[in-house]
């Protein structure tokens, strides 16, 4: 049997793609190797805490404004599947979400195979042949179009040599009291090696978290994979000199020494003291996870980038050199990497519904959703004006999703959540006349302290210097035939409001005007 998809992984995006399938009828089925949905978060993080905003109580009567503010939830025309329904604490704990997911697999009705281990993809017959995915029983499973939303499933160990010494982040014993007293060296500077930090501060001795480079912090960069505030204590504990460190730079070497412990050589990336010799009782390996591309043989390995941690992508999320092989989930972060918010639940929930409308468009005769809409100005600022406003999916994938308006004539048509690379390469087809509207951050924006009140900054409802925002803001571009023809920036605002029509309305109707002639 031929199935039109297989899909790899029953996490949150394998389970958000498969309800649309399951919606539409369409023939696929879902391999996950865990005896359950979400088995990564059986597992992780492994202090069990989740750093995803999970706020209840946001004061708002719209759902769709509501999912802003909910980081956990996927796309579902159930109200009843809403991850809010299943904690109230504002980072919830992981357990939380995996029996969330279960329900969400069990009410969507989609089509799992659970215990099926996949240890082998091939392809037949060059770009156009079958995938046969094997599995460790034997088992196999042909299908036209493969989706791999497996994540970054295996852990990356940096080429150190003696890091096998360390003890793995996946693997080592989570209780602080077998640190007690004893001297602790972190390799890593994410967000898994400072919630290990944060949990061992009260038993360990002293602890350093070393990684080569400088530490960039979730709040001023705006990219959620940064190190995010729940899990800066450690910080205070090093700048108010409570025996612990950061250490900018690599870990050159690692040997056992006679007493049972460890003599680290370490290379400092700024200070004179270029190499010095560290003592440690203990090594914990926390430097993230990658992309496990074994399975794959030669008939259908994927091309990897970024030190080869995720695959390459097109626009329409497909392996750039193994064409109907399609990436779902944390791994298409390949596409804004320490960017924009595809490696996280709350920006891939929407990523995926755009995969599927991808899917739909290439393989089903089912173009891209539109509504028509009058090519009047003011007609097409007010609907531009009334999406920023309200969609979840433009403030969560800034700078990756946008709407696009298509004008012909006296009629226009608008085209919800494109990923901004899929519409500018056209994979929405010609148009004479495009508008495509996203919310963006000034492009200095990871550069400036937002808690600094010296710094120059421009004002809220400020039309003047729109462009010059730093703070998130909607930016709309016209394409004439294809090509970049002009830009405008609606006026940032505090509340997120971009409703002022002397402000945000009328300029960007006067734009529009001029853009059509």
């Amino acid at each position: 049997m031929v199935r039109d998809y297989l899909i790899i992984g029953a996490g949150p995006a394998g389970l958000q793609l498969a309800a649309s399938l399951e919606r539409d009828g369409r023939d696929y089925v879902v391999l996950e190797r865990g005896s359950g949905p979400g088995t990564f978060f059986t597992r992780y993080p492994r202090h069990r805490q989740l750093i995803s905003v999970n706020k209840v109580h946001t004061g708002y009567t719209d759902p769709e404004l509501d999912l802003r503010m909910d980081w956990n939830s996927l796309l579902s025309d159930d109200p009843e599947l809403l991850f809010t329904k299943y904690s109230e604490e504002y980072f919830p704990r992981a357990d939380d979400f995996v029996r969330y997911l279960a329900d969400f697999a069990d009410r969507t009705g989609v089509h799992v195979e659970y215990g099926t281990d996949v240890v082998r993809v091939s392809r037949e017959d060059g770009a156009d042949g079958v995938f046969t995915v094997h599995d460790a029983t034997g088992r196999t499973w042909r299908a036209r179009r493969l989706v791999v939303a497996t994540g970054v499933s295996r852990l990356n160990e940096p080429p150190i040599p003696g890091i096998e010494l360390a003890e793995r982040y996946d693997e080592f014993d989570t209780d602080p009291v077998s640190f007690t007293n004893q001297r602790v060296l972190i390799i890593g500077k994410g967000n898994s090696a400072f919630e290990t930090a944060d949990a061992l501060m009260a038993k360990a001795a002293v602890i350093h978290v070393a990684g080569p480079h400088s530490l960039r912090m979730a709040w001023k960069t705006h990219f959620v994979g940064h190190l995010r505030a729940v899990n800066n204590n450690f910080l205070d504990s090093y700048q108010l000199k409570s025996q612990n460190a950061v250490l900018d730079g690599t870990v050159e070497n690692i040997e056992k020494t006679a007493d049972g412990g460890f003599r680290v050589v370490f290379r400092y990336a700024r200070t004179s003291e270029r190499l010095r010799e560290l003592r440690y009782d203990r090594i914990i390996l926390c430097a993230g996870f990658r992309f496990d591309a074994d399975v794959f043989d030669g008939t259908c390995r994927p091309a990897l980038v970024i030190d080869d941690r995720f695959p390459e992508q097109t626009s329409a999320y497909e392996s750039v050199n193994v064409p109907g092989l399609y990436f779902a989930g944390t791994l298409t972060q390949q596409r804004d990497f320490k960017k924009g918010t595809n490696g996280f639940i709350h920006g891939f929930r929407y990523g995926v519904r755009a995969l599927h409308r991808i899917l739909d468009a290439r393989y089903h005769n089912a173009p891209w959703p539109a509504r028509p809409l009058p090519a009047a100005p003011e007609a097409i600022a007010d609907a531009v004006v009334a999406r920023v406003n309200r969609s979840s999916g433009l403030w969560q994938q800034f700078g990756v999703l946008g709407d696009v308006v298509g004008v012909a004539g006296d009629q226009a048509s608008y085209q919800e959540e494109v990923p901004l690379a899929y519409a500018t390469d056209g994979g929405l087809g010609p148009a004479a006349h495009r508008f495509v509207v996203d919310l963006e951050y000034g492009p200095d924006h990871d550069g400036v302290d937002p808690f600094d009140v010296t710094v120059p900054r421009v004002t809220e409802n400020d039309v003047e210097h729109a462009s010059d925002s730093s703070y998130l803001h909607p930016v709309v571009r016209y394409y004439r035939d294809g090509v970049l023809a002009d830009t405008h920036h609606l006026a940032e605002n505090l509340e997120n409001e971009w409703d002022v029509p002397a402000v945000h309305q009328q300029p960007l109707a006067a734009f529009v005007k001029e853009c059509l002639g």
